[in-house]
């Protein structure tokens, strides 16, 4: 069995095309049809795009009829993927960066900590603040709690709390987003 590829399953089509077309009646839009638009057999909008040298594309399955359109299916398959490609890329990344405290943390570690959060913040990231309680310091819920509602208020002019401090196992987590500046 060696030298053979894997069998990989076709992949469907996203859109039916031609023949694959099973409603009886379809919508076509378009350039094509007078009016921009006409209800016809299916064989009759197969044969429109066919005399055209394009395909008749269904583009809203769900319509009833159908709604379909005469374009080069080719075409229309790259526009959507570029699509795609352009959502893809626009979609903001968001990153996550965390700061970890102990129930006993003094002054000097909180501000070093919320210096680096502060330029978190300015970057654009998203900050997950959590006190780890380790051994016996479980008993000091209220001191973790107070010291992540201290780094909250020192950061409300860099971001937003969008989860208060809430306690999970033995971290209690906080997130702060950034504030989107207006532009």
């Amino acid at each position: 069995m060696r030298g053979r590829k894997p069998f990989r399953p076709r992949q469907e089509e996203p859109y039916k095309v031609n023949s694959k077309i099973r409603a009886r009646e379809v919508r076509v839009v378009g350039d094509f049809v007078e009016g921009g638009n006409a209800v016809l057999s299916t064989e009759a909008a197969i044969k429109i795009a066919q005399e055209q040298d394009l395909d008749l594309v269904e583009i809203s399955p769900n319509a009833n009829p159908p709604v379909c359109k005469v374009i080069d299916y080719a075409k229309f398959k790259y526009e959507q993927k570029k699509k795609q490609k352009e959502i893809k890329a626009n979609a903001a990344k968001t990153v996550l960066k965390e700061i970890r405290f102990g129930p006993n943390t003094d002054d000097h570690d909180f501000a070093f900590k919320l210096k680096h959060a502060i330029n978190f913040l300015k970057d654009g990231a998203k900050v997950k603040a959590y006190v780890h309680f380790v051994g016996r310091s479980i008993v000091f819920k209220e001191r973790g709690e107070m010291l992540l509602l201290k780094f909250a208020q020192a950061l409300e002019e860099y971001g937003h709390v969008e989860q208060l401090p809430k306690m999970e196992g033995k971290r209690m987590n906080m997130f702060v987003a950034p504030k989107t500046s207006k532009k």
